[in-house]
């Protein structure tokens, strides 16, 4: 399956980040813990080469626990501040207070030396469409200062948010890169909710996702609707459909309606807790 999706605005607002690089001390880059090399733009390594970073893997209440813990490794390994967080219920935001403080102990000696004191950190806050930035933001600094959405491309413009006397955050429209090389990458920013449905078959889609939990976490569809896994994903996918009285005019089964809910299931959690790549 391949999955190509950048909209014209996306080269607008790539220029714009590439401009207000230049006034940001950090850049903490959010990322999907369920697929964390997918979802890590890398327009956003090259835009931001000189800059401290912080990547926040977002979601991680639904990612398996112990894929997590190993990207976290891999990450700091290449030299990223890492923190574990979950948005929506606050986990782990807090402690990012402390890493943007490590993240830019260097700069704010170098102020102290020339005698500037107390002039706050700025922040970008990036990541790709859908990805949690909005959410985070909003916990992060306790008010509904961004508006959120649950489908890619709802923060539009440049917002600069002071959280306090120490940090602004300055937050971007998500964006993704022209092209994925590999067609793994851009299945899996799909089944995350990073692209605009209306371009992909669902159909398609639900049987990439069927294929890969057969293989990595069997069982687990089992558990959720109530059938006997079958060793064709269509199969699978046509026993969701009778579970779950996914039926058209005829009594044939709507295989569009039950990928809908398999889909919907995944990106909301409800299949458990699901990591589609391991580092490497």
């Amino acid at each position: 399956m391949q999955v190509q999706w950048y909209p014209g605005h996306m080269t607008k607002a790539r220029r714009q980040m590439q401009e207000d690089m230049k006034l940001v001390d950090v850049v903490i880059e959010l990322v999907d813990a369920r697929i964390p090399s997918s979802s890590k733009n890398p327009d956003i390594d090259v835009l931001a080469k000189n800059k401290a970073r912080i990547i926040l893997l977002n979601k991680a209440d639904m990612a398996d626990p112990a894929k997590t813990g190993a990207w976290k490794e891999a990450l700091e390994e290449k030299g990223f501040f890492t923190v574990l967080v979950n948005s929506r219920d606050g986990s782990g935001v807090k402690e990012v207070h402390g890493v943007i403080q490590e993240a830019c102990a260097a700069k704010i000696e170098r102020d102290r030396k020339r005698g500037i004191l107390n002039r706050p950190i700025r922040a970008m806050v990036a990541g790709i469409p859908n990805v949690g930035k909005s959410t985070f933001i909003n916990t992060f600094a306790g008010k509904a200062c961004t508006k959120t959405g649950n489908k890619p491309g709802v923060t539009k413009g440049k917002q600069w948010i002071r959280l306090n006397k120490n940090v602004e955050l300055l937050d971007t429209p998500g964006i993704l890169w022209p092209k994925f090389e590999d067609p793994k990458v851009g299945v899996r920013i799909a089944l995350i909710g990073s692209v605009n449905d209306d371009i992909l078959n669902p159909r398609e889609l639900s049987l990439e996702l069927i294929r890969f939990l057969h293989l990595e976490y069997a069982g687990i569809l089992a558990a959720r609707y109530g059938i006997e896994e079958a060793e064709e994903a269509a199969v699978t996918l046509a026993e969701i459909a009778r579970r779950r009285g996914c039926l058209q005019k005829g009594g044939e089964y709507d295989y569009d309606r039950a990928a809908g809910f398999l889909l919907d299931d995944f990106r909301n959690g409800r299949l458990g807790r699901i990591t589609l790549e391991d580092p490497r």
